[in-house]
């Protein structure tokens, strides 16, 4: 009889990111008798704040967001998988990305994770609203800022989310941000960003500078008062009959100008790492490369409310019809995601730079004034390098 291997695992605490790994553990032990994976989960801000360092020691297995690999990768706390991992394995990763997913975790020429989860902000409405309010949904920005001006707007709005959607905005302005080392974006677009992004958020409600992606999507399924969000990091379950009162529609984000020219939203999701101190490598690396499978990501884990990293279960007629189109529905916006940066010292700058930009947005003030703290703070966290 084999020695009985355990395997600790951390993750963050939602459906989305708990309930499918929880489900795809009692499967494979059940298919490995002589292997458990047991799972943790910590806050959603504790996932995007708390130090790897601390967390690698204790877990074999750690669900990360991208921008840590830099770090990963500067003090070697996870395994380089292409190390590890057959060619075959990353290239069927590669070849069924989502987006960048894939690519999101690779840096300074090594693969530090496998897309486990796909994510970026798009649009989601309450279609049963809309519909009783003969209420057109939104296509271009300022069909966005006259559903706003008439209270039926809602935006997650914390921080770490406007942050995400600067650079968005950003970008629609012409300029990709963090191109220079000295400044994330001139001062001319940076200003004419910040100035779109203020059109809207002085028509939010305040409730919302308090809450992030999850804490909006049970505001608008719960409510009858607000109908269309046009950013937010999307939450398959929300699409799934039963898992909230009201069942939220998901769609591509507006086109600026005009219907055609999309918006390009900022890259979520969440990587598979296996920890370099583990004491079971081998297993920890066999259950990743299984759960991260096409098959298993298509079947077991979308079935238990996952949101799958693996394309072909975006693309899987029966997964989509679990969840109101969902993943094809969205899969546009996730192709053109842009990718943030995965410097040694990124998010540094990600934990501090919202503040002063929910400041401006919440109060209004002066844009340059905001721009020149947040290129400051970018400057500060490039000393780590």
């Amino acid at each position: 009889m084999k020695k009985p291997i355990t395997l600790r695992g951390i993750t963050w605490n939602h459906s989305r990111g708990y309930t499918p790994l929880v489900a795809a553990a009692q499967r494979y032990g059940e298919l490995h008798p002589e292997v458990s994976v047991t799972w943790d989960k910590r806050t959603l801000q504790e996932f995007a704040d708390a130090p790897l360092d601390q967390l690698v020691p204790q877990y074999d297995l750690l669900i990360i967001d991208h921008p840590w690999v830099g770090r990963a990768a500067a003090v070697g706390l996870v395994l380089p998988l292409d190390s590890y991992l057959s060619g075959g394995v990353l290239r069927d990763q590669a070849r069924h990305s989502v987006g960048f997913s894939h690519a999101s975790y690779q840096y300074d020429g090594h693969q530090w994770a496998l897309a486990i989860d796909a994510a970026t902000p798009v649009a989601s409405y309450r279609k049963d609203l809309l519909d009783k309010h003969d209420a057109a949904l939104p296509t271009v920005w300022d069909d966005v800022l006259s559903l706003a001006k008439a209270g039926k707007v809602a935006v997650p709005s914390i921080p770490i989310d406007l942050l995400m959607y600067f650079y968005t905005f950003c970008l629609v302005v012409g300029q990709e941000p963090f191109l220079s080392e000295e400044e994330v974006v001139g001062q001319v677009s940076g200003i004419e960003a910040l100035e779109l992004m203020r059109s809207l958020w002085c028509l939010i409600d305040q409730r919302f500078f308090e809450m992030n992606p999850i804490r909006v999507a049970e505001c608008m399924t719960a409510e009858a008062g607000y109908w269309y969000c046009p950013f937010s990091y999307g939450y398959s379950n929300y699409a799934r009959t039963g898992y909230a009162a009201n069942v939220l529609a998901y769609t591509d984000v507006v086109g600026f100008g005009t219907s055609d020219n999309k918006m390009r939203t900022t890259l979520g999701g969440t990587g598979l790492a296996v920890s370099a101190t583990s004491r079971h490598q081998q297993t920890a690396l066999d259950f990743a490369t299984w759960i991260t499978s096409g098959v298993i990501q298509s079947t077991l884990y979308a079935e238990a409310g996952g949101q799958p990293g693996h394309r072909s279960a975006w693309e899987n007629e029966r997964v989509n019809l679990s969840c109101n189109h969902f993943f094809k529905d969205t899969l546009p916006a996730l192709d053109r995601a842009y990718v943030r940066p995965r410097y040694n010292g990124y998010l540094s700058f990600q934990d501090r730079a919202g503040e002063p930009l929910q400041r401006y947005l919440r109060h209004g003030g002066d844009p340059t004034r905001v721009l020149t703290e947040i290129n400051t703070i970018y400057r500060e966290s490039r000393k780590r390098l």
